[in-house]
């Protein structure tokens, strides 16, 4: 009985919250009108705004854009309709460039990139939203994939390429301990949302490789893998000065 009770008062504190916020009125408004902690409503207010976005449809899609040779040692599972070039020496590359374009309102567009370590780290680095003219996206999206013009053109790509890239990387780096780059969260919806597992196998050769970049601290990196995989089940390349050091 006192659990039906507790339900039926956050029912109720939910639904007045919700006729107060669309009034206008602040949390801390809410808060006042209602005899409740701030710290109370807060959450409700989170809840309440995370429906409401929900039950937005999602902007329409105007362009999604991968790097080539985004899949060479990533086994992906089914889906051989996902573009891709091999690359000239079929090496493979620890980095993949993701660019999701969407309408922002007409002859306008709102644009995120993401920087994907596909063997490690996840998301490195993110981008946007970017709101430009939609005459303008062209230039971007060369400037933005121009680390990859040696090896082709930027593939168009349907946006579930994105999505299983993008987001099956970062599930891949959080098993190993690593978030995204801050950066990630403003740009995660132009993504939508993520239930799935990815068709992609990351990792190289079935272990996280670490290779070091200008901005890490490899030695935090390093000993992340070794808590959460162990020594010895992952590879790096790190530069201990002018030299560098393989594993």
């Amino acid at each position: 009985m006192t659990s039906d009770l507790h339900v039926m008062a956050h029912d109720v504190l939910l639904r007045r919250v919700r006729e107060l916020r669309e009034a206008g009125r602040s949390p801390k408004q809410i808060a006042q009108a209602l005899g409740v902690r701030p710290a109370t409503v807060a959450p409700l207010v989170r809840a309440i705004a995370q429906q409401a976005a929900a039950a937005e449809p999602e902007p329409e899609l105007v362009g999604c854009w991968v790097s080539p040779g985004w899949s060479e040692g990533q086994p992906v599972d089914g889906h051989e309709e996902w573009p891709d070039i091999p690359l000239p020496d079929g090496s493979g590359a620890a980095l993949a460039c993701v660019a999701v374009a969407r309408r922002y309102r007409p002859q306008r567009v709102s644009v995120c990139g993401y920087l994907v370590d596909k063997y490690c780290l996840g998301v490195k680095n993110a981008l946007g939203p970017r709101v430009m003219n939609e005459r303008d996206l062209p230039a971007f999206i060369r400037t933005f994939f121009s680390a990859f013009e040696e090896v082709g053109s930027p593939l168009a790509a349907p946006l579930d390429l994105a999505r299983h890239l993008v987001w099956g990387a970062i599930d891949y780096a959080r098993g190993l301990g690593f978030q995204p780059h801050p950066d990630f969260q403003p740009t995660a919806g132009h993504l939508g949302p993520w239930r799935e597992t990815s068709a992609i196998t990351f990792g190289r050769d079935g272990k996280p490789l670490y290779m070091q970049g200008p901005y890490d601290d490899a030695d935090a990196v390093l000993r992340t893998l070794a808590a959460s995989v162990g020594e010895g089940n992952f590879h790096y390349f790190v530069s201990l000065g002018a030299t560098t050091a393989c594993w």
